[in-house]
């Protein structure tokens, strides 16, 4: 009993003391200005009902909370290592911000990577280098379906939109897409003014919301999106179906956030909830996303159509190529985004656990288009956690005919993983709608960083080609990546996972390994042929259980 009233006798104790010795000195008073708020904060806290360890410790417990506070950054300036910091490394960070700065980003005493680890993975060279690659290597987009095709950088500022990024961020990234002769992707938050004011390349982005080309109920607009579609900054239109941090998630901009500005971009009304669905309304079976798709290409003048995807259910992959067949009508693009991919704010469970890996993805989805036949009408790219000319290499040499970044792009304008950007108090003025803290970041100075960030970034990219003894960054094959598969063992990459022939898939399902989800995938509905998957599945069993 004693013990649990010691604190408020104690505290009574010492205000009787220290009002006889304010009395006596009124030096003292200095002392008191600084102990009765901690004394009054110690009652608080011994007889708040909110938190048991306050009650037990008062004002001491609080430092806890403190170093709470401070541990992402005391991991990160003091305690990780170079090679250790998630989801990007001090190494990868600093790469990224030694090339947008313009300062040397070449490395002394060589590679500090473990080349025992079952992650390492390295590029198989050429004993005869290529002695002029090509190094500001670019890709057609535009099958002969799209009357305007684009050619496109094969580097890009992926989707993110006005609203999860600041006005300043999405000026700088425009600048930087318009010096460096690459395009920027307008995430599905809408087209802006303030990606329109520099003329950077523009690839407008829309998904399950239709912002910026919705009517008052949500659903698509024709002529909202033909008036913009066909502006010549746009070069190219896109269908989200899915983000890699968080598929098929939707999401809601609270009210609070919905400015006047925003609500104006988006066709949203300003200061109510804007909600993005997690599906669309304009189409429900794979057929009908094609037809869509050809329909906005049509009202965007014949300028490439594409759709962008976190690979999920394999079937459904399959079933937007048997769609592609049965319509007759192919996007001219699809972007593969992996789960590793970032975002301002998403539920953990779905970052951590819910959608295929960049690399897996981009497999399945080469194996679709390849398999089915039709890879020679629609480009592929891949959108993932890339930031160097190795990560470009790699996923091309997969199958991707470019690659997209975000975040790489935010660090090249000074974003430094802070990691507040679901709150708004982004230190660098990037994820936060705050005009206090966006006036730290100068469009003008930043946006000369990105276009020089991508520029030598692909001259590392080139570099690496060369030393393959190639031209061009598409010339990479599978067989160029080596993938360490134990301490005394490396293969390559087509050893390690399928790569299918051309038309396999229509000519002999069966001999791939594919051959249930191709069975399963229906372009006619996102669901899979349950009874064929089940009734294979069983026939597996018994043929099994026969051979016993």
């Amino acid at each position: 009993m004693l013990k649990r009233n010691i604190i408020p006798i104690g505290a009574l104790g010492l205000s009787l003391v220290s009002i006889a010795l304010v009395w006596l000195n009124p030096w003292y008073l200095a002392i008191l200005i600084v102990t009765l708020p901690v004394l009054g904060l110690g009652l608080y806290d011994y007889l708040q009902t909110g938190w048991t360890i306050t009650r037990n410790y008062p004002v001491a417990a609080r430092l806890r909370w403190l170093f709470y506070d401070l541990r992402p950054f005391l991991r990160a300036y003091i305690v990780e290592g170079d090679l250790e910091g998630k989801p990007y490394s001090y190494e990868a960070r600093n790469l990224v911000h030694a090339r947008a700065r313009g300062e040397t980003d070449t490395h002394p005493f060589g590679t500090e990577l473990d080349v025992e680890s079952e992650a390492y993975t390295w590029v198989n060279h050429s004993i005869a280098p290529e002695p002029d690659p090509d190094e500001a290597p670019r890709v057609s987009v535009g099958n002969m379906q799209c009357t305007k095709p684009y050619s496109a950088s094969v580097l890009n500022i992926s989707a993110m939109s006005f609203g999860a990024l600041s006005a300043n961020a999405i000026e700088a990234l425009n600048i930087g897409a318009k010096r460096g002769g690459f395009y920027h992707d307008t995430g599905e938050g809408g087209y802006s003014t303030y990606h329109a004011k520099h003329g950077g390349d523009i690839v407008w982005e829309l998904g399950s919301g239709y912002f910026g080309a919705r009517d008052n109920d949500g659903r698509f607009d024709p002529a909202l999106f033909a008036d913009q579609a066909q502006r010549d900054q746009v070069k190219m239109t896109e269908i989200k179906l899915s983000q890699g941090a968080k598929p098929g998630h939707g999401g809601l901009l609270p009210a609070a956030k919905v400015t006047q500005e925003i609500a104006e971009t988006r066709k949203v009304p300003a200061h109510q909830d804007c909600l993005s669905p997690r599906g669309h309304s304009a189409f429900s079976t794979p057929c009908e996303m094609m037809e869509f798709a050809a329909k906005m290409r049509d009202l965007s003048g014949g300028k490439p159509v594409g759709l962008k995807l976190c690979i999920g259910q394999p079937h459904e992959a399959f079933a937007l190529v048997k769609a592609m067949q049965k319509t007759g009508i192919f996007p001219d693009f699809i972007v593969v985004d992996g789960a590793e991919g970032g975002t301002g704010a998403a539920p953990l469970e779905l970052s951590d656990h819910v959608g295929m890996p960049l690399i897996d993805g981009l497999v399945l989805m080469r194996n679709a288009l390849v398999g089915s036949g039709v890879k020679d009408k629609v480009r592929l790219a891949a959108s993932g956690k890339v930031y160097s000319g190795f990560g470009l290499a790699h996923h091309m040499a997969i199958g991707a005919d470019w690659c997209n970044a975000a975040r790489a792009f935010m660090f090249s304008i000074g974003c430094i993983q802070a990691q507040r950007c679901h709150l708004g108090t982004c230190p660098t003025g990037i994820t936060t709608q705050d005009k206090a803290r966006q006036r730290g970041l100068l469009p003008e100075v930043q946006g000369e960083r990105a276009a020089r960030f991508h520029r030598k970034t692909l001259a590392a990219l080139a570099d690496i080609v060369a030393s393959a003894g190639l031209k061009h960054p598409t010339d990479l094959q599978p067989h160029h990546i080596v993938h360490r598969i134990g301490v005394t063992q490396g293969r390559t990459i087509d050893k390690i996972y399928p790569f299918l022939p051309v038309g396999i898939l229509n000519d002999d399902p069966d001999s791939t390994d594919y051959a249930d989800w191709w069975h399963a995938a229906d372009p006619d509905s996102f669901h899979a042929k349950t009874d064929l998957v089940r009734d294979r599945t069983s026939l597996k069993h018994h043929s099994d259980l026969k051979e016993a």
